[in-house]
């Protein structure tokens, strides 16, 4: 049987330079994970509040079938100045052409698609985002929802 016999400066060698490599090893890794955090393509913070288009119905006692359509979340808290992502899911109704009171922003909702809407407001104050398909009682509505500005 034969044996295999290192000197104590052989051993030593071994040793130091696996040290040595395992320390320069967990430094690679490291050094990896920073760039993966560092390199991000935005450092802006928006916040995202996702929506969806909702639709209730209901059988009065003489059989008429009633419905109302609505935004849900009904309300909405931002804070003055802060970018904010909508993203509204179509889940009921084919459409829901909308716009938002004191501001330009206007689009369409549409059944099975997600709408984005970029949104920052600068003034304190409640505004609605208001379905111009469900504006009244007589179309199902209204479909309203409030964007309070803080």
């Amino acid at each position: 049987m034969r044996f295999l016999v290192f000197k104590k400066e052989t051993f030593l060698f071994f040793l130091a330079a696996g040290i040595m490599l395992a320390s320069v090893s967990a430094w690679f890794m490291l050094k990896a994970g920073d760039a993966a955090v560092f390199n991000q393509e935005s450092s802006e913070n928006i916040r995202e509040i996702h929506m969806v288009t909702v639709e209730y119905k209901s059988k009065k006692k003489n059989g008429e079938e009633i419905e109302v359509y609505r935004w849900d979340p009904g309300t909405i808290n931002i804070h003055k100045g802060e970018k904010v992502r909508l993203y509204i899911s179509g889940i009921n109704g084919e459409e829901h052409p909308f716009f938002i009171e004191g501001t330009d922003i206007k689009g369409t909702v549409k059944k099975g698609e997600e709408t984005v809407v970029p949104l920052q407001i600068n003034k304190k104050g409640t505004y609605r985002l208001i379905c111009e398909a469900h504006s009244n009682r007589e179309h199902n509505g209204p479909m309203i929802a409030d964007i309070i500005v803080n």
